[in-house]
């Protein structure tokens, strides 16, 4: 995550662990239990409006030794977690139901809550677990609070650690960003670089899981099957849809602020955190496509590996980025499918082109500069795409981008 103080980054390390043989059962009852008393203890100091450590302490603190039979620094991570939740909801003016924790988890404490030594960890009660793997780029950085986690039967150490933020490089332009379901296109006035999403992939899995739950609905079906059996194969769909979103927003950001610092560029994307309410108005098959996108996801991941990198970043506002002519400022007119001109200048080009020039001008304009006036070749040697399509060449072009599926077209 890119919170911390100012001049810091908090970054997650994630570490695969194995708990031993015969401790594994053992470390699985405390973590329920853990679980358990997680939710007694939010539901006692929401009650109570226990939220300080001293009233937490004097409520809970016996209660999670005796009832819950937790070792003395797990029940003091119990009610600091809990805590932590109860703040949160309570400050939410749009708060549902009292949260409540489902998964197993335990929130560990540095030093006193766990310690990492070669290769293994030790938790507080005695329970160790043997390290499998994980990233060491940042083994020079001190460790804080921790997070252990037990999903899909493999137990998972999570590490928070500070990092020194990065200085920001002095751009010499910027590489703009255009989102669509089918498509992330990237590039500025120079280069243009087009990344196929892998939503199609991920709306499979959600009809899957769609199919299932409208197949199963049924009364003629035993209880156990609706409940447990479909239930249990519904998730795994869709966990294995937003998998893979999740993976390609995280490696799509990384290209692409990859390609910014080759170049000393800026990035800029849009402000899309109005287009939820704009959803409703589109037809069924684009807004479950957005949805299933998850546009949220990749800016976040975009802001994060900028921040990491040093790479300065921009927000622009996106209003009429595909409509406005990016040499003239006249309003665009249909000329194909997905292609705009403008009836003033004569520019012609994919909506998409178009956008990413926009978005490079504003972000110029943020910066103080102008953009670049585009030459008709480089434009309109861009070819319609129909969602993934590929795009034509110009001979002696650089060849597409890895396996992104992305394009590279020069200028002409």
């Amino acid at each position: 995550m890119p919170a911390g103080r100012e001049g810091e980054l908090t970054v997650t390390v994630r570490m695969r662990v194995s708990p031993e043989p015969e401790g594994q059962q053992a470390l699985l009852d405390l973590m329920r239990r853990y679980r358990d008393a997680l939710n007694y203890s939010i539901r006692a100091i929401i009650a109570s409006k226990a939220l300080s450590l001293t009233k937490a302490h004097r409520l809970l603190y016996n209660d999670l030794r005796e009832r819950y039979s937790l070792p003395s620094r797990a029940a003091l991570d119990c009610y600091r977690e809990a805590i932590a939740i109860a703040r949160s909801w309570l400050k939410n003016p749009r708060r549902g139901a009292v949260p409540t924790a489902k998964r197993l988890s335990v929130w560990l404490a540095h030093e006193e809550g766990y310690r990492v030594k070669g290769d293994r960890v030790e938790l507080a009660g005695g329970y160790r677990l043997r390290i499998i793997g994980y990233d060491r780029r940042y083994d020079d950085f001190p460790s804080r609070e921790a997070r252990l986690v037990f999903r899909d039967g493999k137990f998972t150490l999570y590490i928070t650690k500070k990092v020194p933020r990065p200085a920001k490089y002095a751009p010499k332009g910027v590489l703009a960003v255009d989102v669509n379901e089918r498509q992330i296109v990237v590039g500025n006035s120079s280069v243009e670089v087009r990344i196929e999403t892998p939503v199609e992939r991920a709306l499979h899995y959600m009809r899957l899981a769609e199919r299932l739950q409208g197949k199963y609905s049924s009364l003629k079906y035993s209880a156990w099957l609706r409940r447990r059996g479909v239930r249990r194969r519904v998730r795994h769909f869709h966990r294995k849809a937003r998998d893979i979103m999740e993976d390609w927003a995280r490696k799509t950001s990384h290209t692409i602020i990859s390609l910014a610092k080759q170049g000393q560029l800026a990035v800029a994307r849009e402000d899309l955190t109005g287009l939820v309410e704009s959803l409703r108005e589109l037809p069924k098959e684009h807004r479950t496509a957005l949805i299933a996108l998850g546009y949220r996801r990749l800016g976040f991941w975009l802001d994060w590996q900028a921040e990491k990198g040093g790479v300065p970043l921009f927000v622009v506002d996106p209003a009429d980025t595909s409509s406005t002519c990016p040499r003239c400022g006249s309003k665009l007119v249909e000329a194909g499918h997905r292609r705009l001109r403008c009836p003033r200048c004569g520019l012609e080009a994919d909506r998409d082109t178009v956008a990413v020039l926009n978005i490079e001008e504003r972000a110029l304009s943020q910066m103080g500069g102008s953009l670049i006036t585009p030459t008709a070749p480089q434009v309109t040697d861009v070819n319609p795409n129909r969602w993934g399509e590929p795009v034509n060449r110009p001979k002696g072009s650089p060849r597409p981008l890895g396996r992104g599926g992305g394009q590279i077209m020069a200028s002409g």
